[in-house]
């Protein structure tokens, strides 16, 4: 069992307050992903939790121990780097069985342990190779089976799918998915990239400037996001979101009229998703703006007006036709809608 508990975690250098007050408890293997852009915190979170950086303020506990104090290599986690820092003079199998001979483990199981962790990332026909031999998804999952190999209490894994090209991001991607259901280990990962989130994660703590902005499943930060922040952040494409005022449930600005909205009179931000628009055949849709951009993505059609600094995207048939500058009229229901106040970002409507 591994349920790790962050109580009010602080970390500070000098007056830059890189994680503020994070508190959080991370069920016994569970898949946590913490998301968010550079500089949010979330690798300063990870890494406190592995021991490589101390703690201003807080605790953090593994099975009701704090381990504040105790060395990483006493912390029975094994870590994941975005760099796999694999030794190159070490063939493959050399450099997985390594963790085995640094922690004194009885020789006589080497062997089973380092074909076991190879095997669950297919990496039995490369065991003799060197890693300028293999290729940047080969070489991840060497890092991969490194930390496997230790059966630990906790996987750590910062950003290990960022040196990698799109295909292999995916395929990688879908079997680290596949490794977490088999191992059945408490996993915290760490991304800037929301759709490795979306995947991978039971659930999803999301932060900006070292504060936790909501966690929750994938699903619930998808359909009621806490702030504009948060909607904005996930998504592909990300919300679309457009200032504007709101006068007895209507929301308006230039170009755009929504009725039937519940949120308090005033300056607000409304939001909503492409793929819950559409283009209204007959006219009246709620946007009615010329065409800034067409991008056809083989499944659908993306549609893109300009309504005041905002860029608003809609998702269209892929048999959707038109020209750039073209009118266009976009529904938008009421019920699709989110509405923000412009001010906070923090989320009014129900």
């Amino acid at each position: 069992m591994a349920e790790i508990q962050l109580r009010n975690v602080n970390k500070r250098w000098g007056s830059f307050v890189g994680v503020d007050n994070f508190n959080l408890t991370i069920a016994d293997k569970e898949f946590l992903v913490l998301l968010g852009p550079s500089g949010c915190g979330k690798t300063t979170t990870m890494r406190m939790i592995a021991g490589l950086e101390d703690i201003t303020e807080g605790e953090i506990a593994i099975d009701g121990k704090v381990i504040n104090n105790l060395d990483p290599k006493d912390r029975d986690v094994a870590m994941v780097f975005q760099s796999y820092a694999l030794y190159p003079n070490m063939n493959v199998y050399e450099n997985i069985r390594f963790p085995l001979r640094v922690r004194g483990v009885d020789a006589s199981t080497h062997d089973e342990r380092v074909r076991r962790a190879s095997r669950m990332v297919e990496l039995d026909d490369f065991l003799h190779r060197k890693p300028a031999e293999l290729s940047g998804g080969q070489r991840q999952r060497v890092a991969l089976a490194r930390a496997i190999v230790r059966e630990p209490n906790v996987f750590l894994m910062d950003e290990p799918l960022s040196n990698l090209d799109a295909k292999l991001r995916v395929s990688t991607r879908a079997q680290i998915k596949n490794l977490s259901h088999e191992l059945a280990v408490t996993t915290i990962y760490v991304t800037h990239d929301q759709i490795e989130a979306m995947t991978l994660a039971d659930r999803v703590v999301v932060m900006q400037k070292g504060i936790v902005q909501q966690v929750g499943s994938p699903t619930e930060i998808y359909d009621k996001p806490a702030n504009a922040f948060v909607a904005s952040f996930i998504g592909n494409p990300a919300m679309n979101l457009i200032d504007g005022e709101m006068r007895g449930g209507v929301f308006e600005t230039q170009r755009t009229r929504v009725e039937g909205l519940r949120a308090p009179d005033g300056k607000v931000t409304l939001g909503f998703r492409a793929e819950d628009a559409s283009i209204a055949e007959d006219g009246n849709g709620q946007i009615t703006a010329p065409i800034y951009t067409l991008e056809l993505l083989g499944d659908a059609t993306m549609v893109s007006v300009r309504i005041g600094q905002a860029l608003v995207a809609v998702k269209a048939d892929k048999s959707f036709r038109a020209e750039i500058d073209d009118t266009v009229s976009i529904s938008v229901p009421a019920d699709i809608c989110h509405v923000f106040d412009t001010d906070t970002g923090k989320r009014l409507s129900a």
